[in-house]
C-alpha cells in the first residue's frame, strides 16, 4: 500500500493572465502513482482525487461542463458560491456536491478566507470540455494519434471570459 501525507505534495498554483482565475492544485492521486497519460487504468486510475484552494474574491475556472466527466467536490473550509444551470448556491465546510457530464458549474469564494475543497473526477477517455458563456469548446487530447480535427477558429482559452 502507497500512503502519502497531503503535506509531502507540492502546490501548483495556477492564475488566469489577468487574475479573474486562481486556484492552487495538490495532485493527491498523481502523488500516489497515477500516469495522466496512461490508457491504461491500472496506471490511470479509474479517478483522480485533488485538493484545492481558492483566494478570496477569485473563481477556479470559467464556467464550464465537461462531456463524459463526474466531478464531486467536498468543501474543507472556507465558504464560496457554486453556479450552475439554475443559478448560484452557496457552500461551507462539509458540503458535498457532484456534477455530471455536460452540467456546467464554477466555484468562487465568497469569502474573505482561502476557500478550500477537495474534488474527485473519473477521468474519462476523450473528454471535452464546453464554456456556456464564451460558446467555446476545449478537446482534451490523449495523444498525437487520436487528435480531433476541428473546423472553426481557434480562440484563448480566456477569450470572452475576462
Amino acid at each position: 500500500m502507497k500512503t502519502i501525507n497531503l503535506n509531502q505534495i507540492q502546490e501548483e498554483p495556477w492564475q488566469s493572465p489577468r487574475g479573474k482565475y486562481a486556484v492552487s492544485f495538490r495532485g493527491i492521486s498523481e502523488a500516489l502513482g497515477r500516469d495522466p497519460s496512461s490508457l491504461d487504468l491500472a496506471k490511470r486510475h479509474p479517478f483522480d482525487l485533488e485538493w484545492n484552494r481558492v483566494p478570496p474574491g477569485k473563481s477556479n475556472f470559467p464556467y464550464h461542463a465537461h462531456s463524459a466527466q463526474w466531478e464531486m467536490y467536498l468543501i474543507v473550509s472556507g465558504k464560496g458560491s457554486v453556479r450552475d444551470k439554475d443559478g448560484e448556491t452557496d457552500v461551507v465546510a462539509d458540503d458535498v456536491f457532484i456534477f455530471g457530464p455536460n452540467e456546467s458549474h464554477q466555484i468562487t469564494n465568497s469569502g474573505d478566507v482561502e476557500l478550500v475543497y477537495y474534488v474527485m473526477a473519473d477521468n474519462p477517455i476523450g473528454d471535452s470540455g464546453y464554456y456556456p458563456d464564451s460558446g467555446k469548446w476545449k478537446v482534451n487530447r490523449m495523444s498525437a494519434a487520436d487528435q480531433p480535427v476541428i473546423k472553426g477558429k481557434e480562440t484563448d482559452y480566456f477569450d470572452a471570459e475576462e
